[in-house]
Formats: C-alpha cells, structure tokens, sequence
C-alpha cells in the first residue's frame, strides 16, 4: 500500500465513520441545547487533550456569534455560578478533570451539557443534556486509518459546527454579522 493509497482511504474511512455517527443525533435534543444557551447567562466549554482542542474551536465560534463566552483552565476567566452553562467535551467520559468539572458544575447549580462518546461514561450522571457520539468500533481499519480517538474528536467538531450554524439561525446572525467580532488585528 502506498502512502497515497494510505492518505486517501484514511479519508475515506473517517468521512464515511463520521456521517453514520452524527445521523444518530436526536433532532429533539439539539432544539434542547440551542434552549440552554439562549437562557444561560454565561457560557464556559471545557475539555482536555485533543477534546479540548475541539471545544476551543467551539468557545471561539461562540464568541464570533456574540455569546459571553470562556475557556475553563484559560489564564482569562470568570467563575461559573448558578444560570451559566458549562459544555464539555470528553470522549470517554471519564477523564478526571473533565468529571471533576462536570461534578463542580452540578454543585454550583449551573447547568451542564456534555458531548462524549460513550453513554455509560461517568459524566454523563451530572449532564442535563448529554450527547453521544459513539465511535466505539473494532474495526481493524479504524486502528490504521482513524487511530485512537480520530473519530469521536472529528464527529464533535462537526457536531459543533453544526450547532453553530443552528445558533447562528436563532440568533439572525450572519456571517457578516459574526465577522464584526472576528480577530480585529487582520488587514482588511
């Protein structure tokens, strides 16, 4: 095989993965959490590892939609209090830090969604609203082509931009509109 075969069906494979994955998200509780974040008052993401890079992607389309929003571990924060909305992304759902966060957030009274891939996770028990992706395969390929948790962080990379542009949608936002918020130091 060679590196080209390698890349292209590498693509293929996780293209494929990711369409099946995101058809079993539940209509009903994405109109759910589009609800959430319309009464929150602040918005906080959190994840860890790879996840965490995604739910960065996701806090910054956020901010870009005009949502007080923060990255939980940043330098620049808030402290999350009851009213706000805390999202995490974890893929096992198990991670310390990432039911450490979601446990505090249930203490706080805030409320919690979690995006994870697997439904017998232990964040899941202090989710409001939990999604699952799960990209739980034993396939041999997926060790070659999508290696450890490729296809659970690039389905909630979708899902959330998905979710952006449902946002997006409610709030009569454009994109425009949302790059009047967009990095203000680019030349125009």
């Amino acid at each position: 095989m060679t590196t080209t075969d390698t890349f292209n069906q590498s693509i293929t494979y996780i293209s494929k993965k990711i369409q099946g994955i995101l058809a079993l998200v539940n209509p009903p509780t994405i109109e759910q959490i589009v609800t959430c974040f319309f009464k929150a008052h602040r918005i906080f993401v959190y994840g860890a590892g790879r996840s965490g890079l995604v739910s960065k992607a996701f806090a910054i389309r956020l901010v870009h939609l005009g949502f007080q929003t923060f990255v939980i571990g940043e330098t620049i924060g808030a402290p999350v209090k009851k009213g706000d909305l805390v999202f995490i992304v974890s893929g096992s759902g198990e991670t310390i830090p990432a039911v450490m966060t979601a446990e505090i957030t249930k203490n706080i009274g805030a409320n919690l969604i979690v995006l994870t891939g697997t439904d017998a996770s232990r964040i899941i028990t202090f989710a409001d609203i939990s999604v699952v992706l799960s990209a739980d395969c034993s396939e041999r390929e997926r060790k070659q082509l999508a290696p450890l948790g490729t296809l659970f962080e690039a389905s909630a990379w979708i899902f959330l931009d998905g979710l952006i542009a449902k946002l997006m949608e409610k709030k009569k936002e454009t994109e425009e509109s949302m790059r009047s918020r967009h990095a203000t130091l680019e030349t125009p």
